[in-house]
């Protein structure tokens, strides 16, 4: 018997997380699972507010997640999407570049995203960790953790126009500004990639008695069902699947790196202000 709604936290980083959330919640209701959502201007917040019980699942980033595990390590990853699994990051260089390799990129401009994006910033640069390189970070929706893409499709637009020599995204945006035209279609070319990891889940850190429910409706979303496809799309999944957590490893290693956070959880980069 559930005894109060499941209440999950997001982040606002589009004026679309309204209409997604607003969706998942009919989804559950009409499943008769009382659910409720809280959205929150930042990742920091968001996670407090996790690790506080002030909500009882969060719609965490990779970089949200490391923290929570860190705040709370029996914390748990309870689902994700299968776009969430198995990305990369580049280091990008345009395609008459000089540059072949990433040391090659010693002592020139690396364009990345805002200071606390994983596959803008974080990842990629921990690839080129071993090359002195001056890096230009573009600080677009600082807090979103990079769900903002706005700070990797600068660095790109940097990167067309020549003022830096290299830029670093996620791998499907880089297709995506291609395809945009924000990069002009075969005018890059990859120099570094990064190992595989993964993006967002939902993690909890307390148990509620409808949280087996929610996880098992999450489940059986199915694409094909033309009632749930939209908010699927939205999403940005074709299904969701168990949640994991070997897919942060590489995460973990560059927070630590660049000192990000502590290993208690605290909010250790100098500067950073979400």
């Amino acid at each position: 018997m559930v005894t109060r709604p499941l209440v999950l936290g997001a982040v606002a980083y589009d004026a679309k997380v309204v209409t997604i959330w607003e969706g998942f919640r009919r989804y559950f209701l009409a499943r008769d699972l009382p659910f409720d959502f809280v959205l929150y201007s930042h990742y920091e917040r968001q996670v407090e507010a996790l690790v506080g019980g002030q909500i009882d699942v969060a719609w965490n980033s990779p970089l949200a997640w490391v923290r929570t595990r860190r705040l709370a390590p029996l914390a748990r990853a309870v689902a994700m999407r299968d776009t969430d699994r198995d990305l990369t990051s580049v280091v990008v260089v345009r395609a008459d570049s000089p540059v072949r390799t990433p040391a090659e990129l010693a002592g020139r401009a690396v364009g990345t995203g805002a200071v606390d994006s994983p596959q803008g910033t974080l990842l990629p640069l921990a690839l080129l960790a071993d090359t002195p390189v001056e890096v230009r970070r573009f600080e677009v929706g600082v807090g979103l953790h990079g769900d903002h893409v706005g700070g990797e499709r600068d660095a790109a637009r940097a990167l067309a126009a020549g003022a830096v020599e290299a830029a670093c995204m996620l791998d499907a945006n880089h297709l995506l500004f291609s395809k945009e035209g924000t990069l002009p279609p075969g005018g890059t070319r990859v120099v570094a990639v990064t190992p595989h990891f993964d993006h967002c889940n939902f993690s909890v850190v307390a148990d509620h008695d409808a949280l087996d429910r929610f996880v098992t409706l999450l489940l059986a979303m199915d694409y094909a069902d033309p009632a749930t496809r939209p908010l699927m799309d939205l999403e940005g999944l074709t299904a969701w699947l168990p949640g994991r957590t070997d897919g942060y490893d590489q995460l973990e290693a560059a927070v630590d790196r660049f000192g990000f956070y502590g290993p208690a959880g605290e909010v250790a980069a100098a500067g950073y202000r979400p």
